[in-house]
């Protein structure tokens, strides 16, 4: 059952930091905007959002780029909020149904998988307007954030480890 739950509302948060990372993006290549760390919480949460910080384009692939996101903004489909409020409806339900909460979970899973394509598909498109240079900047930086995010699991898993090690050490 809390595993049911723990999908549940990791299902909904991603679906509003990916929603917000989205938006982030689109303001991102303009090179105005609020940095993303405020809107989703950390890098953990949404590495891709950072995809194109630091990278210095041109006129012409910044416009390129803001053509390829408004015509994205267009075609993707919006968060349905009706099927975000059926899972909270669900959740404080008198009586727990897992088997409606799997199935709108797994509802709210494949419209996330669906929207996720999609940002990769616009991502990919994007990655291919930069130069070799700017490309070899962009490994750098995914390899950098990805050491970042390995060193930060790491530290996850310790304290659970040790957490787990002294409690039976107790009893």
């Amino acid at each position: 059952m809390r595993k049911v739950t723990a999908v549940v509302f990791a299902s909904a948060s991603v679906v509003f930091s990916y929603s917000s990372a989205w938006a982030a993006d689109v303001t991102t290549i303009d090179g105005v905007h609020q940095p993303v760390e405020t809107m989703t919480g950390s890098i953990a949460q949404n590495p891709q959002s950072h995809m194109f910080d630091g990278i210095k384009l041109s006129e012409q692939q910044r416009q390129q780029m803001r053509d390829l996101m408004q015509q994205t903004q267009y075609e993707r489909p919006p968060v349905n909020v009706k099927d975000l409020e059926t899972l909270h409806n669900l959740v404080i339900a008198e009586e727990f149904n897992e088997a409606a909460v799997r199935a709108q979970a797994e509802k709210l899973a494949q419209a996330q998988v669906a929207r996720q394509v999609e940002m990769s598909r616009i991502r990919n498109q994007m990655y291919h307007l930069l130069t070799p240079q700017q490309q070899a900047v962009l490994q750098q930086r995914h390899e950098q954030r990805m050491n970042e995010l390995r060193k930060l699991t790491n530290l996850q898993q310790v304290p659970s480890l040790h957490d787990a090690s002294s409690t039976g050490s107790n009893q």
